[in-house]
């Protein structure tokens, strides 16, 4: 205290006990320090914010914890003062919950009545079966499978293919990020947690996950099948 009062100028540094009797004063300053510096307040960018969290969400398929991060250096950059983290972390939180609705209304709105059943039925236990298609699609071929093994799950290209979901289209109104993020969740949760889900993300799980395995099926070369 001595030192900054010495390169202030002030003969008593005791002083600085007085700053808080005046409540404006602290107030009074802070808005100097904005004027001088050029800081903005959140609530001059707040829509144009909004509006880069939702562009990026839509995008990258990031979570909130990363979203908050670089959106705090986005605010840093254009010398935006920054709200409260509660305030920030919850209005990251709601606008990529927006996004995620999106991206399950834009898959879901491209199914029709009859595509919407069969994926509902890829949860089912068939009868005679163990277990359900989606999880007999998911398990794969493992290493060092056998002859008849290799050629069911070959025979399983034509039948994924055959639920004609990549003639909807969705890899052109979705980033690939994002459509790999319902698939992702799709390939690892069990039948009786996909059919807990509303329409909306069961169905868009679904679709994600079916054309994530179609891919799969016809893009591995056949030796991998077997190696």
């Amino acid at each position: 205290m001595d030192f900054v009062a010495e390169q202030l100028g002030v003969a008593d540094p005791s002083q600085v006990k007085r700053y808080t009797e005046r409540r404006p004063t602290p107030f009074d300053h802070q808005q100097e320090i904005r004027q001088v510096y050029q800081w903005k307040d959140f609530g001059s960018v707040e829509p144009e914010f909004v509006a880069w969290v939702a562009a990026r969400s839509w995008t990258s398929g990031d979570g909130p914890k990363a979203i908050f991060t670089d959106g705090v250096g986005w605010l840093r950059e254009r010398k935006v003062l920054l709200p409260g983290v509660m305030t920030l972390g919850r209005l990251v939180a709601s606008v990529r919950d927006e996004s995620t609705k999106r991206l399950r209304g834009v898959l879901e709105g491209l199914l029709t009545v009859g595509q919407r059943y069969v994926l509902d039925q890829l949860l089912e236990v068939p009868p005679g079966s163990r277990i359900s298609d989606l999880e007999r699609w998911r398990k794969g071929v493992a290493p060092r499978a056998s002859g008849p093994t290799i050629i069911k799950a070959l025979d399983q290209v034509p039948e994924i293919g055959g639920l004609e979901l990549a003639e909807l289209g969705a890899e052109a109104l979705v980033p690939q990020r994002r459509l790999g993020e319902p698939a992702k969740y799709g390939m690892r949760a069990d039948a009786s947690a996909l059919r807990r889900h509303g329409d909306g993300r069961r169905l868009a799980t679904l679709l994600a996950t079916v054309r994530f395995l179609e891919g799969k099926r016809s893009m591995t070369p056949w030796s991998c099948w077997i190696c």
